[in-house]
This record gives structure tokens, sequence and C-alpha cells, in this order.
């Protein structure tokens, strides 16, 4: 009986035994490279938002992340998710490192398939969060850090939140090192400008000297003058100028007309020149680079690039802060990819005719500042309220 079994056995069904062999071992292999490569991301990740994130780590926010666990991202059931992005110096830098000279907000409304960028200015003049003092926003963050650890960020999304008048959920910063890491890292950025671009003050201005980065002596001196209350004027402070002996961005940074591919240095040059321009103009300006970082980040080519995407991993690490957890970053990225070619609306706050800022007279212990019409935020939180259906800003390069 068991040599009938033997020559008994169907040919068609050994046939399919033996591929089934044959395909088992190579199968093996694949899914063997899937985990390394996923465990080699899930590590890379982990220790990305191990040293990124002020709000638990990787492994804390796993249970969010399992398929099935609906988590939903504040502002998200309202329709809007509205996201603070912080650029500075640096926070291991001197003079100045943790001043937030570029505030933006991020809203992305999925449901709407719409998202707005939302410029607000260094030289407005705030309340500090916790404390009777003022002080122009740029250094709210810096204050807060003084105050405890990660504390800059959250008072800088309760100052941003009341003046735009909607919840903070979320916020960003990013210092000049990541920035220029992380534009190298998908290979520069392409610009169209219509007229060459020529910064050639800022970066031979000349400061109040200080012992970190303007220590070059010019001989020169600026006046600070107060008026008493009688109308009459008196020199209430001199204070000695220097320049950088550390030039940066060359000197006098030049673009010529036309499209080209910027660099990580020429992108944080063209994105941080304001002097020959104004503050207002720079805003609109790093608007333009936030969206060509955007669009090339998370373009199919860039997220299936192991060389770009480990590239992006690694210029954050220490130049990045942000108070969202993996599963919100995660989320996040869903909604924007689950968005078909979204309609941007972009606004740069600003002192023009929309009447919703005003510059008052200079005085010694603010220097130049701006303050709301009507000293108070109603009329800049309509803006933003209705970013999406109020005309556009004309002068700021479309996204296309």
């Amino acid at each position: 009986m068991e040599n009938e079994q033997v020559f008994s056995r169907n040919p068609k069904a050994e046939l399919k035994n033996t591929t089934k062999k044959r395909w088992l071992k190579p199968l093996l292999v694949i899914i063997a490279i899937i985990l390394l490569v996923g465990g080699f991301f899930a590590w890379k990740t982990g220790s990305l938002f191990d040293k990124i994130s002020t709000n638990g780590n990787l492994l804390g926010s796993l249970s969010r992340m399992v398929p099935g666990v609906t988590e939903e991202l504040v502002g998200e059931k309202e329709g809007r998710v509205n996201i603070l992005l912080l650029g500075m110096r640096g926070e291991e830098l001197t003079g100045g490192g943790l001043l937030a000279d570029t505030i933006m907000v991020a809203s992305i409304a999925p449901t709407e398939n719409k998202i707005s960028l939302f410029s607000v200015p260094r030289d407005l003049y705030v309340q500090n969060p916790g404390t009777d003092s003022r002080s122009k926003i740029n250094a709210v963050y810096a204050y807060g850090e003084e105050k405890r650890k990660g504390g800059g960020m959250e008072d800088m999304k309760t100052v941003v939140s009341e003046i735009v008048g909607q919840p903070i959920g979320y916020a960003l910063a990013i210092n000049f090192k990541g920035f220029t890491d992380l534009v190298n890292a998908i290979d520069g950025v392409e610009v169209d400008l219509k007229q060459p671009f020529e910064e050639s003050m800022q970066f031979n201005e000349e400061r109040a000297c200080d012992a970190y980065t303007f220590t070059k002596p010019t001989g020169r001196f600026e006046n600070k003058y107060y008026t008493r209350s009688e109308g009459t004027k008196y020199l209430a402070k001199s204070y000695p100028l220097c320049t950088n002996p550390n030039v940066e961005c060359g000197g006098t940074f030049k673009l010529p007309a036309g499209k080209q591919t910027l660099n990580g240095e020429q992108a944080l040059c063209y994105a941080r020149s304001r002097k020959t321009t104004s503050d207002f103009e720079r805003a609109k300006r790093q608007q333009i680079v936030i969206q060509k970082i955007k669009d090339k980040a998370l373009s199919l080519g860039t997220l299936t690039d192991y060389g770009r995407v480990t590239g992006m991993i690694d210029s954050l690490g220490n130049n990045v802060r942000t108070d969202m957890q993996a599963w919100e970053m995660k989320r996040l990225y869903e909604l924007e990819k689950g968005m078909n070619n979204p309609q941007m609306a972009q606004r740069v706050l600003e002192n023009s005719t929309e009447g919703l800022l005003y510059t008052p007279e200079q005085r010694p212990e603010t220097g130049y500042i701006l303050l709301p019409i009507g000293d108070n935020y109603d009329k800049i939180r309509e803006v933003f309220k209705n970013i999406f259906i109020i005309p556009a800003q004309v002068d700021i390069e479309p996204k296309n």
C-alpha cells in the first residue's frame, strides 16, 4: 500500500509544492529586507522624535498609531488645524540665537481642500505671557526659555493665538542649520525671479556693539532721544556701532533674474534678506521658499528616494523642535496627502493700506515697533478667520 501511495502521487500537486518551495526563500528574503528597512526607519524616526519633540517620544505615541484607533488633531473637528512655524539662528549661537525672526501660522482646512500661510511681523509689540512686561514678539520665545525649558514655544503659541483669535494647536521651530541642511537634502529649491535680487546692506550692517556677534567697531554711534512732557527732546543714550567680523552671505548677496535652483545657503540668505527692502517683503519671500520646500519634500520623487529621505531626517535632529507627537505628525501627513492640489491662501500682516497695523512714535525703551490699529486685534482676527475667502494678497508670488 505504501508503494501504491508513492506511485499514485499527483504530478500537478507535486509541481505546485515545488513551486511553493522555490518562491518561499526569496519571499522570506524580501520580508526580511522590509523588516530591516522598516526597523531602520522606525529607529531613525524614533531617535528623531526623541530629539525634537518636547511633548513625549515615539514609544509613548505607538498606541495612538495602531490601525483602527482614530485620533484627531487639535482643530481638526472644527475644520482648521493651526500650526505655528518659527525660524531663528539657533539655541547654541550667541547674540540673539533664540530671537524668532520668522513667525508664521500655517492653517490646514482638509475638508475644504485649502491651506494658508499667515506671517506676523517680528516688530509687533506684545504682552509677555504671565508677566507685566511687553516686548517685540520676536523676543517672546527667548524670554519663555529663560523661565523654563520649552516655555518659549508655549508662550509663542499663547501670544499668537491671542493675535489671530484662534487656538494654535502646535508649533515647530527650525534653526538656520536645519533650514540649510533640509534644502540641501532635497537638492535645492527653484525660484523664478522677475528681476535681479540684491541685498547690499543687511549682511554688512551696523548694530549696537555686543560681546558676541557685532564686535568690530566702526567709530560711529546710534543716538536715542527722549521727548519731555513739554515737547523738548534730550539725548537719552548713545550706542557705539559695530559690524559682524564674520561676514554672512558674502557681504552683498545677489541673485540674477530668471529660473534658478538655490542651495541651502542661498535659500537662507534669500529668506533672511530685509534691509534693502523691508521685513514685510522678507516675510513674503519666506512664504515662497516654505512652499517650494514643502512641495518638493512631499513630492513622490523625494519620498521614494532613500538617500533624500535619510538626508531630510538627518537634517532635523538637533536643529528642530516641535510639540507634536509622532502620531500627530503622522496624522498631519495623512491629512495633507489626502488633499488634492489644495487652494493656497497667503497673507503677510503688514503696515499697509489694509489698516491693520501702525507705527507709533519711537521711544528709547522700545525703538521701532508695530501696534494693531485700535490697539486691539479685532481686525487682524477677522482677516485670519476669513483668509480663505477674502481677496488674495496680489504681491505674493502665486504657488505655481
